[in-house]
């Protein structure tokens, strides 16, 4: 056998080891990991929109505290089961929450803009993106369910396997029992519908900042279209893959490559879009803050992201 075909046998292996970890629910490390990087690109842009609004107000450092903080915990996560059960579910509750405030925060700011919601498209426009802090709350979403999986390197966490059923025979020796619900459902891998609907909820939020954010400069190339079109494309394909386990199969993960690779462009236009603003690198920090939103490609990606991982996934009605 040459080392070529070793090569790509290894590499099947491994993809392989992959597609059973995630199907199994046994990825709690990297999805921890994922749920710090993902927060901290969120941190970044919050950041710097903020600065924008001189940050007015107090509260608007509590996502740029907590995207910190959320990073700071996922990152535990990977390295400690321990963080990944204790730290990181409370981090991502309370953003979970702040994300929902800053929600209201950021509705509430578009009425009071002249003409409030009687000029919707104008304020929206212009005044703070009004889905930004829901998007966010994503990241968190994805902490708060790395915090039930199970580790790659522990199928069983150490469990001893107990009774479904109150009256089960296990119950009288270990004196507890572990009704069948979402958190197992969860904890084995087979929450797909929870996965989807996540998907159709972030690719909907995502193509609706980038409709607005492009409509700003009237969209001026033609490429600023691509994510408003893909967007309801992403966001039906999941909403059929809670509804159709072939949806899930076909159409949810090609739509999803089709998001990751467009987000990925996005973000090299965006970063083009810095770089030529007056002052190039020299002015590279204040060009980021008043430039075009340099992340915000990379948060759509993350939504074709959700989707690939939702599409590998077992479902609880068919396991």
């Amino acid at each position: 056998m040459s080392r070529q075909e070793d090569a790509l046998e290894r590499l099947e292996d491994d993809v392989e080891q992959i597609d059973l970890a995630i199907r199994e629910g046994r990825f709690q490390r990297w999805l921890a990991l994922i749920a710090g990087m993902s927060s901290a690109l969120s941190g970044l842009e919050v950041t710097y929109e903020h600065y924008r609004g001189s940050y007015s107000r107090r509260i608007m450092y509590t996502p740029v505290i907590l995207s910190g903080m959320l990073c700071a915990g996922g990152v535990a996560g990977f390295f400690s089961r321990g963080a990944a059960r204790t730290i990181l579910p409370v981090v991502s509750i309370v953003t979970l929450t702040d994300s929902a405030v800053g929600f209201y925060f950021h509705v509430r700011g578009v009425a009071r803009k002249p003409g409030g919601w009687r000029l919707p498209v104008t304020n929206m426009a212009m005044g703070p993106p009004i889905f930004a802090p829901l998007l966010f709350g994503v990241s968190a979403y994805l902490g708060l369910l790395a915090s039930f999986l199970r580790r790659a390197e522990n199928g069983d966490d150490g469990n001893v396997p107990r009774g479904a059923s109150t009256n089960h025979w296990a119950k009288r020796v270990t004196g507890d029992h572990e009704p069948i619900g979402w958190i197992q459902h969860v904890r084995e891998g087979r929450f797909q519908k929870q996965m989807a609907f996540a998907t159709a909820l972030s690719a909907s939020l995502s193509g609706f900042e980038a409709w607005y954010s492009h409509y700003k400069n009237n969209f001026r190339y033609r490429v600023q279209w691509s994510p408003v079109i893909i967007a309801p494309m992403l966001t039906v394909a999941g909403l059929g893959a809670i509804k159709s386990v072939r949806a899930a199969h076909t159409w949810l993960p090609a739509v999803s490559a089709i998001a990751v690779l467009d987000g990925s462009i996005g973000f090299g236009y965006h970063l083009r879009g810095v770089l030529r603003r007056p002052g190039g690198t020299k002015k590279l920090l204040y060009n980021i803050i008043y430039g075009p939103p340099i992340f915000a490609p990379l948060l759509f990606a993350a939504s074709g992201f959700l989707g690939l991982l939702a599409s590998l996934l077992g479902r609880d009605d068919t396991a």
